[in-house]
């Protein structure tokens, strides 16, 4: 599985490495910042997976999903923010994102999805947190 990691804190970005890198079957293709490289980097690097935080500069997550969606790629979409209210989430879901997490609550979860997603050759049944 082909992941690209999306966050405007590279502390996250390394913790999300660190947390990711140990699984079989996993690549990280890319880590950005902002969101003008992620969509570039989802657009040519071909992922199976993006991992997005909303706020990020240039483009906000829900509008680096909203393009890759309009584009009709093929990949999973993991949300993972600080900004987990319903309201968020529910915007989320609505733009095409497959699974929404809280940074504060959920963090550990995201590594658990994806191992999961590995297993089942990247479906899972959890979409919602």
């Amino acid at each position: 599985m082909r992941i690209v990691i999306a966050d405007d804190s590279g502390l996250m970005r390394e913790r999300l490495q660190q947390m990711l890198s140990p699984i079989e079957q996993l690549e990280i293709v890319g880590s950005f910042a902002n969101g003008i490289e992620t969509l570039e980097a989802l657009r040519t690097l071909k992922p199976d997976l993006a991992i997005l935080d909303l706020n990020m500069p240039g483009l906000n997550g829900l509008q680096v999903l909203s393009e890759i969606c309009k584009e009709g790629k093929n990949l999973k979409f993991i949300i993972l923010t600080l900004y987990a209210s319903r309201y968020y989430q529910k915007l989320a879901i609505h733009s095409g994102a497959d699974y929404f997490f809280s940074k504060v609550d959920d963090f550990e979860t995201v590594g658990l999805l994806v191992r999961e997603m590995i297993a089942n050759d990247g479906i899972s049944n959890k979409l919602i947190n």
